[in-house]
């Protein structure tokens, strides 16, 4: 699964290698497996300052988004999946943000998961966006250089829908709906409880780079995985779920 990154919105305004393949499109799985104990990578120390820095990171690079069902492995795919677009209204009042946490594990119990780790995600030598490994394909991933979940602007997390080894963490995306809960217990002992408000299928060369990595005035969460048909190797759609916190 290939997950566009923030950077993409550069090569909005001018053609780029969207829908040919690049390095871009095939990024290196990240090798941090452990959200707690090693170093992160540089980053602005105040949440404005890591809004202003997503929002730069927005216009200067691309993030793509992963590979899923790639060939070779010893597992059998995932069934295609296709999910029904759907928006439905913000919220017209927000609950307050939540402190500066790590994220440490996920859950969504519409689609059955409940992973109890969180990898850490940042960008790649090849300007694309860190996936987590096959051999991990059970635990997401959060992106570093965004807000922490809870904290105000759009937190993202990734997760396979299958990988060469097979069916990944979010095999089950098709049954989550507008309005389940998405749960991201952190660091610090609190819980992150976010409501899905609007989900996505979009063709991988459609990425909505603004929409996914822009900046936002209230707590939220976009979480990014695969879908579609297997079309050389990968997923042919990214599925985005957009959700607000709740509590």
């Amino acid at each position: 699964m290939h997950t566009p990154t923030p950077g993409e919105a550069a090569q909005d305004a001018h053609p780029s290698s969207a829908g040919h393949p690049s390095p871009a499109d095939h990024p290196s799985p990240a090798e941090h497996t452990r959200p707690t104990d090693h170093p992160r990578p540089p980053r602005r120390t105040t949440p404005v300052g890591r809004i202003a820095a997503a929002a730069a990171l927005t216009t200067a690079i691309g993030v793509g988004l992963i590979a899923c069902g790639q060939g070779g492995g010893s597992g059998d795919p995932a069934p295609d999946v296709a999910v029904k677009n759907v928006t439905t209204t913000r919220a017209k009042q927000a609950p307050p943000p939540m402190a500066e946490s790590r994220p440490t594990g996920l859950r969504i119990p519409a689609a059955g998961v409940d992973a109890t780790g969180m990898l850490d995600l940042g960008i790649g030598d090849d300007g694309a966006l860190q996936v987590p490994p096959a051999s991990k394909a059970e635990l997401p991933g959060w992106w570093t250089g965004g807000v922490t979940p809870g904290q105000k602007g759009a937190a993202v997390v990734v997760a396979h829908y299958d990988t060469a080894n097979g069916p990944a963490l979010m095999r089950n995306v098709a049954k989550v709906r507008a309005g389940d809960r998405i749960m991201v217990p952190r660091a610090d002992g609190s819980t992150a409880t976010f409501e899905v408000r609007e989900i996505q299928q979009v063709g991988k060369e459609d990425f909505p780079t603004h929409k996914v990595y822009g900046a936002t005035d209230r707590p939220e969460l976009r979480l990014l995985t695969c879908g579609g048909p297997i079309k050389d190797g990968h997923r042919t759609d990214n599925i985005i779920l957009y959700a607000d916190l709740v509590r």
